[in-house]
């Protein structure tokens, strides 16, 4: 039965000549005997009557209009025919031949195809396009596992790339990247390359900055996150009613602009308007990219001005006014490398309209980051990457890109599928790559957006704690740490405390433990001493005792306002407490922007005795940890230097963070491997300091348990190496 607006329909003329012939004479060639026979069939078939499910809404679509430049530029042409380069994505017969199913190879276009088709059914509708499953993208990448979305990217994929723009500047022998180089010519990404933009990292369509990370294939929600879930295959339209189910906002194409998902906090364009669209979002960068490229261009000597409707798109701007007039022709000739970067992703954002649903975060940090490289100060207001949650670029979601999934010992923190799947099924399992959390990683019923029950929690000491709210229970299912003090107990029992053991090896709380902390003895996420006594779960005041008492569910953001998620400058809830040691007018002198209060939170404290020994009994819990924490470090690389005779050196953005200083100067340097020369003493010590650093928030989510546990950790060392107690207190 067909569906709504795809009832067959009647067909004539040359849909009906192409249909018979592609099918016939697929690249056959035509004896001339057989031409009055052929003809005869044509007009036999043309007098007939052909069913075509979903006519009318192809005849409306881009693809179907036959006056469309895509498909008449080569018209003039002698012999009027669309060459080979261009064939694929301008003409059937073209995407045909780039199938296969004309006879010839597949994968490329083997000869210029006639002018005067359009997108046809055939091109779509054979059995090679229902075969396809992958796409070769320009940066050579090869996506696999697409279905039928596959046929629409073979073209919506752009035509240059990262590598393909670094492989034109190394064969124009670039060296200086501000120097004018007039064989430089602009590199155009071409129109509605939304397949380049949705797959962001892993298409490579953008230009990509050197040392930087970017997002990976933007995801949406389960069911909805291929191109013919979010457009319909024939008229193209947006399924407006199918994106009001979560959006409740949207009645027409144009309101899907405003959307700005809970994942999305940040003021990218740094106008101080966080609730705008993702696509306002991108404008505004547009819009200081294009003022950077003039202002930089102009100081260079030869002012540019773009249009977007008329190749090559960039030109000299000779009255320097800012637009391309009727009478400035001349395609812009001044680039130098680094100006035709910026210019590319500048034209890259304004091809594809659909950016900001397609794969908006990309696009944003394709934006920054040419600012950026342009000119740095126009950079400073500006923000490129969400929260941890939300942030695909990072390491904690990109780290196993080269691996193509993501493994069971981590899938369920570091994929958006992997902690559904362990709430589900109790146990854990590889999972496919991420960009980040969607809404279904916590949330087990949408449009209801009601989250996962979760009533307990497993932590790596064996204990199942509760910390009273289920909500709050969804977050420490991941920021509990993965070791504990019985896993170091066990990898350290019956060995001598000094002696350097060929088993041990550094064992690594994982990064924010916040969980742990909080739970303090409860859940022993630090290394605990023997015979000493630890702090159990933190309690705070009431309303103010969970996860999401204190932090924003989506902004991660401390809630110093009451108005939590959301911007606001009214009620300071933190400063009810805690007026007396400054919080308010700290958390006062960032009203009327973004404010982002955790730095004045850190200087909140009641109890005044010196725990570090410093000195000074009024500086906030935050510096008392952080001069224990260094105090520790510094008595960590004296009993590694004069105890185990290996120097030791640790970097808390590299893996294995600890590593062996073979030169003694105290930082990581090249070819300085990881740290092997372990003892129990050190190890449980180091396994502490660790801990602390990888929980930047220990001071307010249980200061006096971290304080504890990086007392006792100095006490033990003092008992080799020289370490001052005498000052320092223990809570």
């Amino acid at each position: 039965m067909a569906k709504p607006g795809c009832a067959p329909k009647k067909l004539f003329g040359r849909q009906t000549r192409w249909l018979a012939a592609s099918t016939f004479l697929a690249g056959a060639i035509v004896p001339l005997a057989c031409m009055d026979a052929l003809s005869a069939l044509l007009a036999t078939l043309e007098s007939r009557t052909v069913s075509v499910p979903c006519q009318d809404l192809w005849a409306v679509s881009g693809h179907a209009d036959p006056n469309a430049e895509a498909f008449n530029h080569w018209n003039k042409a002698n012999p009027p025919q669309v060459p080979a380069s261009c064939a694929k994505c301008h003409s059937t017969p073209g995407y045909m031949d780039f199938l296969g199913a004309d006879g010839t190879n597949a994968g490329k276009v083997d000869n210029p195809a006639p002018a005067g088709t359009t997108i046809e059914c055939m091109a779509c509708h054979n059995d090679a396009a229902a075969g396809l499953d992958g796409v070769v993208m320009p940066s050579g990448a090869v996506i696999t596992g697409l279905g039928s979305e596959a046929r629409c990217m073979q073209c919506h994929q752009g035509l240059e790339s990262t590598v393909s723009v670094n492989q034109y500047l190394a064969s124009r022998k670039v060296t200086d990247e501000d120097a004018v180089n007039p064989s430089l010519g602009f590199r155009n990404i071409h129109d509605f390359p939304a397949a380049a933009t949705g797959l962001g990292t892993f298409g490579k369509g953008g230009y990509q900055y050197g040392g930087k990370s970017y997002d990976a294939r933007s995801a949406h929600v389960q069911g909805i996150d291929t191109c013919i879930d979010c457009h319909d295959p024939h008229s193209l339209k947006v399924r407006v009613d199918v994106c009001v189910v979560c959006h409740p906002g949207v009645r027409k194409v144009e309101d899907l602009r405003k959307i700005r998902m809970a994942g999305s906090a940040p003021d990218y364009d740094g106008d101080g308007d966080v609730l705008e669209g993702i696509d306002g979002e991108i404008k505004g960068l547009q819009a200081i990219l294009y003022d950077g490229i003039q202002a930089y261009a102009g100081n260079a000597g030869t002012p540019v001005a773009y249009t977007a409707n008329s190749p090559p798109y960039f030109f000299v701007d000779t009255n320097a006014n800012g637009a391309v007039d009727p009478t400035e022709t001349t395609p812009y000739n001044a680039f130098t490398a680094r100006l035709l970067k910026a210019a590319f992703n500048y034209q890259f954002s304004v091809k594809d309209p659909g950016a900001f649903a397609h794969g908006g975060k990309y696009m944003i940090q394709l934006l920054f980051d040419s600012i950026e490289d342009l000119d740095a100060a126009l950079a400073t207001n500006l923000t490129r990457d969400d929260v941890g949650h939300f942030a695909g670029s990072g390491k904690p979601w990109r780290h196993w890109d080269q691996d193509g999934k993501v493994p069971g010992d981590c899938s369920k923190c570091h994929s958006a599928t992997g902690l559904p799947f362990y709430l589900r099924e109790g146990l854990t399992a590889s999972q496919p790559l991420s960009n980040g959390m969607l809404c279904t990683t916590c949330h087990d019923a949408i449009p209801a957006f009601t989250r996962y029950a979760v009533k307990t929690v497993p932590f790596p000491s064996g204990a199942s704690l509760d910390t009273g709210d289920p909500n709050s229970n969804l977050c420490v299912s991941c920021h509990q740490g993965r070791q504990s003090t019985v896993s170091v107990n066990v990898a350290i029992a019956g060995l001598d405390l000094d002696a350097v053991s060929a088993q041990l090896g550094f064992l690594n709380i994982h990064d924010f433990a916040a969980g742990a902390t909080l739970f303090g003895t409860q859940a022993q996420g630090a290394y605990e001493y023997p015979g000493q006594a630890y702090q159990g779960r933190l309690q705070h005041v009431s309303g103010f005792g969970v996860c999401t008492d204190c932090h924003g569910t989506h902004s991660l953001d401390v809630k110093v306002h009451a108005c939590g998620d959301q911007l606001c400058h009214g009620f300071d809830v933190c400063a009810e407490c805690h007026e007396a040691q400054g919080f308010q007018a700290k958390a006062q002198a960032c009203a009327g922007a973004t404010c982002h209060a955790i730095p004045s939170v850190r200087y909140i404290r009641k109890d005044r005795r010196d725990f570090d020994g410093d000195g000074n009994a009024n500086e906030g819990l935050v510096e008392e940890v952080e001069g224990l924490a260094e105090e520790l470090y510094g008595a960590i690389q004296d009993y590694a230097a004069s105890v185990v005779k290996i120097p030791i050196v640790y970097d808390g953005r590299s893996d294995p963070y600890f590593f062996a200083d073979g030169n003694g100067n105290g930082i990581v340097d090249k070819g300085e491997g990881a740290y092997t020369s372990w003892t129990p003493r050190l190890l449980r010590t180091a396994y502490n300091y660790q801990y602390a650093r990888k929980d930047p928030g220990a001071f307010a989510h249980n200061g006096k348990y971290i304080i504890q546990v990086l007392h006792d950790s100095l006490a033990d060392l003092a008992a080799k190496v020289p370490v001052d107690m005498t000052k320092m207190v223990r809570p």
